[in-house]
């Protein structure tokens, strides 16, 4: 190949560059039942009822504390915090056996980031448990940023879009927010993000169709037809 094609290839691909903002719970890892089953023990230590498995479904995405003040509405400060010590717990006890990335995942992300795309992640995990799931799935140094709740406003606030955006240097319109519930389809549309729909996690599609969304897949390698 010349050089000039070769040049022209890759101001191509740094023109067409778009920036994918993923959600993790339910979008990219397979932790719903893991999350439900740490709820329930958490719940149970405190000597509270445990929600059902739907309701705790429900709030995956939140950040942790406004979580459980959905679940648990009757709980003060002081009765949430001691909730969020006990569901850490049990996660992080549970978590030293990865969840495991949905089909496709790992695929998609090498592919999108071949074709010159900038991928990141808005997760309403804390810090420290991104991190340490990273660690543990050998994931450290894929994605170009992310942002957790413990860090800025949690979803469905736009803040963590609007920050993404700023660092890594991408316009609304040149991002796709792709999420699994109402909070990354509500976020994402406060912040004028374009949105994709995945059809296996925590909120059933139809939910997620009332955001427009520009697509609703049922596997990831789906959204590669927008790249």
């Amino acid at each position: 190949m010349t050089d000039w094609r070769q040049a022209w290839i890759i101001l191509r691909r740094w023109i067409d560059s778009m920036l994918y903002i993923f959600d993790w719970d339910g979008t990219l890892c397979d932790s719903a039942a893991k999350i439900i089953a740490c709820m329930h023990r958490a719940s149970e230590a405190q000597g509270l009822t445990p929600c059902s498995d739907d309701e705790v479904r429900d709030i995956i995405g939140l950040s942790l504390p406004e979580a459980l003040a959905r679940l648990y509405p009757e709980l003060d400060e002081r009765g949430i915090g001691h909730m969020c010590e006990a569901y850490g717990l049990h996660f992080r006890e549970a978590d030293q056996i990865p969840c495991e990335l949905f089909p496709g995942v790992s695929q998609t992300l090498d592919e999108l980031v071949s074709r010159g795309h900038q991928i990141a992640v808005a997760t309403g995990k804390s810090r420290a448990g991104l991190n340490r799931v990273w660690s543990n799935m050998g994931l450290e140094g894929v994605f170009h940023s992310s942002r957790c709740a413990d860090e800025t406003a949690s979803k469905p606030h736009p803040r963590m879009l609007f920050e993404l955006l700023h660092e890594l240097k991408a316009a609304a319109t040149d991002a796709v927010m792709v999420g699994d519930t109402e909070f990354d389809m509500e976020m994402a549309r406060r912040a004028d993000v374009p949105r994709v729909a995945v059809d296996y996690g925590a909120h059933h599609v139809s939910r997620l169709k009332a955001y427009d969304p520009l697509m609703c897949v049922s596997e990831m390698s789906s959204i590669l037809s927008l790249a």
